[in-house]
């Protein structure tokens, strides 16, 4: 199968391209390299060594035996976009290429503008460019479990029936989102669905949890083919950074009650789950959700979980939780569905703890690279709109 990937210089992205060819698939991509701008933007670097992207090439074709087509350009250029898709013609296109941080979105108006702007483009440009290019392709877009929010009923994948005034009715679950970036993913989810409905695209939406990781077995152990491993308060994420946290010695930091609950899944498992969906497409003009994610887990739970494992390795690590920037729910009910990955034969791979223990010992390596940016691993954004540094509870 033809796999184009869009934002494949991304920590999901770069995984893929190498998961995908493993198992025979042809990939090509596109990026334009800002996940790099961004993170030094925030003062930050990614824990693990990146390559340039011409030595990230020269690596997987030694590795792979095979070239990974890559064109740079952005989403928002239609022209660019057009001329991706035109020339592969994929038989599944898998949209992984916008700004991903909710943190990033709240600095301040130009953030918030540009992510919407970033976003909601990119998507259109690539449903318009399906339609004139490759209208029978089947787009698989990355979305957020964030979108539902924290409602205090059970979470379906995607659609819920509902009876109002004697009459019923299949219908989109309500979306809550709890940033600028969350709200782009909810316009995005509207104009795919839209597009399913009037041109017969086919699409999977796919509500991802958190996800943490420093590797999958693909990269072997070439250093050229890792991909990113980001800790600051914009791009990495919670257990990514409990985990960069541990390995210098730093307090792990749950924001708040440390009570938010969330789905999480493996690097590894996410790589699995979007397969199948790639291999699995949807019928003509149909829009899917799937909820991907292992487990739920709530803030604290985790950071106990990074303690246990990197203490068992000789590290001493004390958690110390942080005033909450955010504006979010800290204790709430949290009961998300996810049956359709299952069903189609999604088996988890790894327990947390074993997940854990291989990316404490990877980012052991790279410790000198997280001391170098440490101050970023206490945040500065606030959802109030004010610039002060949270403080220890």
């Amino acid at each position: 199968m033809k796999v184009f990937i869009a934002g494949i210089d991304g920590y999901l992205g770069w995984t893929l391209s190498m998961y995908l060819t493993a198992r025979n698939h042809e990939v090509s991509g596109c990026d334009n390299f800002m996940r790099r701008d961004w993170v030094a933007e925030r003062g930050s670097q990614s824990a693990t060594p990146i390559k340039e992207m011409t030595e990230r090439l020269e690596a997987f074709k030694e590795n792979f035996n095979s070239g990974l087509q890559f064109r740079r350009g952005n989403l928002q250029d239609y022209n660019f976009v057009l001329d991706c898709i035109r020339s592969f013609q994929p038989d599944a296109i898998v949209h992984l290429g916008e700004m991903p941080s909710a943190p990033y979105s709240m600095v301040d108006v130009h953030h918030a503008v540009f992510t919407q702007v970033n976003n909601i483009v990119g998507t259109l440009n690539i449903l318009h460019a399906m339609k004139e290019a490759c209208p029978n392709a089947h787009l698989v877009k990355l979305g957020t479990m964030g979108e539902y929010g924290t409602p205090n009923i059970d979470i379906p994948e995607g659609f819920f029936e509902i009876e109002y005034r004697g009459r019923k009715e299949k219908l989109p679950f309500p979306r809550q989102a709890g940033s600028w970036y969350h709200q782009t993913k909810v316009h995005d989810s509207h104009n795919i669905m839209f597009a399913c409905r009037i041109w017969g695209i086919r699409s999977t939406d796919i509500m991802q949890g958190v996800v943490f990781g420093t590797r999958i077995d693909e990269m072997r152990d070439d250093e050229r083919l890792l991909t990113r491993f980001d800790f600051d308060e914009s791009f990495g994420t919670a257990l990514n950074r409990f985990c960069a946290e541990a390995v210098i010695g730093h307090p792990l930091t749950p924001f708040g009650k440390g009570l938010q609950k969330r789905g999480f899944l493996p690097l590894r498992d996410s790589m699995q789950c979007l397969t199948i969906a790639i291999n699995n497409p949807p019928k003509e003009g149909e829009y899917r959700v799937f909820n991907q994610f292992e487990e739920v887990y709530d803030i604290t739970e985790l950071a106990k979980k990074v303690q246990k494992v990197a203490i068992k390795l000789g590290l001493k690590v004390e958690i110390r939780n942080l005033e909450n920037p955010r504006k979010e729910m800290e204790d709430h009910y949290y009961n998300p569905d996810h049956e359709n990955l299952l069903n189609l034969g999604y088996k988890p791979t790894h327990d947390v703890e074993k997940e854990l223990e291989i990316m404490l010992k990877d980012l052991t390596k790279y410790k000198k690279n997280i001391l170098a940016r440490q101050e970023v691993l206490i945040p500065d954004i606030r959802w109030d709109g004010s610039r002060n540094k949270v403080h220890y509870i």
